[in-house]
């Protein structure tokens, strides 16, 4: 078993739900729709049954770094290899209509900023904490994982491959100043005709997030030393806050061990307690 340590994770979210991003470009923690909704990625409790959705570059000799675009809760995940640099861009939309189709869609752009950089992509979702199976469904441009209550579906403009264990990967070149979109979104129409992401409308919705994010923290008054703590940790406060009611979540995750094992034997001894 492979895990990260807390502080290798950054976040995303749009005011509903979050999703936890790691170093190595992988979500290990996010719940479908809201913050307390059963987990779909769950691999930061259980690294081969929780399910993951990671995009990363190269192999051996990466190096990672993570930030975020300044005044925003937009993430990049830069990966530095002997030969090329890629950036991973995650976001989920805000400042958008209630009703609007996108806001509970997850973005995540893949750009190659120098050199050819090989792409790796896996998503393996695992419904209701990995308690609900799924039927997986490849087409054009879409998978759908379907499960008894939750249908998802990625969007991706590259050929996506089932990897036997009920999710799909898919590899990758990308050249210098290309790039590539994925979106993960409830399939609400699944009788529609996939199309594949489109690059300018995901353009568009990143500069309106981050749009919002900046526009929002303008109203902050403190201009002392720790302005950039300050800021960042009122961003933070901001993301967990669920928009409707305006209530602020305790944390972004539940039920974090002391200490690394799997959730069966978790199930276990809460069980003989």
């Amino acid at each position: 078993m492979s895990y990260q340590p807390i502080e290798n994770y950054g976040i995303i979210g749009n005011m509903r739900t979050v999703a936890l991003v790691g170093m190595n470009g992988s979500i290990d923690w996010y719940c479908y729709p809201h913050f307390d909704s059963p987990s779909i990625f769950g691999a930061i409790l259980d690294d081969k049954k929780g399910g993951r959705f990671q995009i990363s570059a190269g192999s051996d000799g990466v190096r990672y770094k993570q930030f975020y675009w300044p005044s925003t809760n937009v993430l990049v995940t830069r990966f530095l290899l002997a030969d090329g640099i890629a950036e991973l861009e995650d976001f989920m939309p805000v400042g958008l209509p209630p009703d609007s189709p996108v806001y509970s869609h997850l973005y995540r752009r893949i750009r190659c900023v120098r050199g050819t950089v090989r792409i790796s992509v896996s998503l393996r979702p695992a419904f209701d904490y990995g308690r609900e199976t799924h039927e997986t469904l490849i087409d054009a441009n879409k998978a759908t994982f379907k499960s008894s209550s939750l249908t998802l579906a990625l969007s991706a403009s590259v050929p996506l491959a089932e990897d036997g264990h009920g999710g799909v990967s898919a590899e990758f070149s990308l050249e210098e100043g290309k790039s590539q979109v994925f979106i993960l979104s409830h399939d609400c129409d699944p009788d529609a005709a996939p199309c594949p992401p489109n690059e300018k409308e995901t353009e568009e919705l990143l500069r309106g997030t981050v749009k919002f994010w900046r526009g929002w923290l303008s109203a902050c008054t403190y201009h002392g030393r720790w302005l950039e703590q300050v800021h960042r940790s009122a961003l933070a406060l901001k993301l967990l806050t669920f928009e409707p009611t305006g209530a602020i979540i305790a944390a972004p995750t539940t039920s974090l061990p002391f200490e690394p094992r799997p959730w069966s034997r978790s199930r276990r001894r809460r069980k003989h307690r």
